[in-house]
């Protein structure tokens, strides 16, 4: 059988292609490369979706317009994106939701310690794995067709058209592809090659960690670039956070990040700050600080709070490590305590008295240091203290293909006439690089569901031609 819509993926933007495609009346396979119990890609490790809205809804309080969403994704990116892309992915942010449920995917209120998410983020009940799971059983019931340990690797063109997808020997035809198969956040040659070799002769991105799904290898991202297709964004560029160094190295998802990071300080394996703990904004918090930490000496950072800072994050999945005394702290870390305890006095020193409110930009402020802390500033000076390693933790990376707004993959500055792109592996339109919380599942199912709708109506185009 010929299918009229080939779907490369098995995460969340493949998952709305298929569904839109299906509902549109065309015919679909899914390819999805994990076997079944490791579906869903990186999207089994969300937990929200970024949206805007006019007025208070269900789980979403106050107001979140186009423009406030537009001027946060603006921050975090430094003005890389598209701006026309980056506002249809907007304004679908504000109308899909319906559509979710109808697929049911159910939405909850946040949680204690994501409460200023409240506000411009719905959170799926169950996390992500319960949409995944929900969009595959709806794609089974509407007869989507899924295959497991699936993983194209090549994709056969004539000129810019699609012709067909190879696994191996394997040749699969269709009339319209729409590839949604993920970055290489999990192709270490790859993310080393990215990164390069630092002044000191490290290899940094040996000591990452994957946040997500080892499936992630960029192999089709890889042969698009090799077959001419226009690139966009940066391959070092990614959603890259601070997590427990002890991590798995794959799959340890949004309960390994450390989140106290504001709250304390953040030294290297030299017991030295080195960057501004409290500069962070709302829409911007935590996702700088995987880079940060990448660019310290063999990649590692300590997070240091004390016991004021309890309470006042979300706990992560490892308990940190604890001590009655600065001395033994550094000694149970590996640092030199003599360095260590002199950086914390010198932070305790700094620090003006202010309000403290850790929800909320407050003037807790230091003075005469450098790097300053610009917020949350407050001396650690309450045992225990706690320390907690960090490294960093790549989520998905931004380098992908051009596309348009109706989610065409383009040669030469022209779109191919059947052969789409959603999800990661056209992200870097919209994220050239920097991340606010949930916009990845905001661009996820936009350009899914866009990309599902175009290839359909494709297909509707040329039964009429053809007939």
């Amino acid at each position: 059988m010929v299918f009229d819509v080939l779907v490369v993926g098995g995460g969340n933007a493949a998952l709305c292609a298929a569904l839109m495609a299906r509902e549109a009346g065309a015919s679909v396979l899914m390819l999805e490369a994990a076997p079944r119990e490791w579906r869903g890609g990186n999207s089994m490790h969300t937990r929200n979706l970024r949206c805007m809205h006019d007025a208070p809804q269900d789980v979403l309080t106050d107001t979140y317009s186009e423009e406030e969403f537009w001027q946060d994704l603006l921050k975090v990116t430094g003005g890389q994106t598209n701006e026309a892309l980056a506002r249809l992915t907007i304004r679908h942010s504000g109308t899909c939701r319906d559509w979710m449920r109808k697929h049911g995917v159910h939405f909850q209120p946040s949680l204690s310690g994501t409460l200023h998410l409240s506000r411009t983020n719905a959170f799926f009940m169950g996390g992500g794995k319960a949409l995944v799971n929900a969009y595959y059983r709806s794609a089974e019931l509407l007869g989507v067709q899924i295959r497991y340990n699936a993983p194209a690797d090549r994709i056969e063109l004539d000129g810019d058209r699609f012709l067909a997808a190879h696994i191996g020997n394997e040749r699969i035809v269709a009339k319209t592809c729409v590839l949604a198969s993920g970055g290489f956040e999990s192709n270490r040659e790859w993310l080393r090659e990215a990164w390069g070799q630092n002044d000191a002769g490290e290899w940094p991105a040996d000591n990452f960690l994957i946040r997500g799904t080892r499936f992630n290898q960029g192999v089709l991202l890889k042969d698009m670039m090799n077959a001419g297709a226009d690139m966009i964004g940066d391959p070092s560029q990614s959603h890259c956070v601070a997590i427990d160094a002890r991590a798995p190295l794959y799959d340890g998802g949004i309960v390994t990040r450390i989140d106290c990071v504001s709250l304390g300080i953040v030294v290297n394996k030299n017991a030295e700050r080195f960057y501004d703990e409290g500069e962070d904004f709302w829409p911007k918090r935590y996702a700088i600080w995987g880079r940060l930490v990448a660019q310290q000496p063999g990649q590692i950072g300590y997070s240091i709070i004390d016991a004021k800072a309890i309470g006042r994050f979300m706990p992560p999945v490892f308990p940190g490590t604890q001590a009655d005394t600065l001395e033994a702290l550094a000694g149970k870390l590996g640092l030199d305590a003599e360095k260590f305890t002199s950086t914390v006095r010198a932070f305790n020193a700094a620090c003006q008295p202010g309000a403290f409110d850790h929800t909320t930009l407050d003037n807790c402020v230091t003075s005469g240091l450098t790097p300053a802390k610009t917020h949350w500033a407050r001396p650690i000076d309450t045992p225990p203290y706690y320390g907690y390693a960090v490294r960093p933790g790549v989520t998905f990376t931004y380098l992908g293909l051009k596309t348009d707004e109706n989610a065409a993959v383009h040669f030469g500055g022209k779109p191919s006439s059947n052969l789409f792109v959603a999800g990661e592996m056209m992200a870097g339109n919209v994220l050239g690089k920097g991340y606010t919380a949930g916009v990845g599942m905001s661009i996820g199912t936009a350009f899914g569901r866009i990309a599902g709708t175009s290839a359909a109506r494709t297909v509707q185009q040329l039964e009429r031609v053809g007939g």
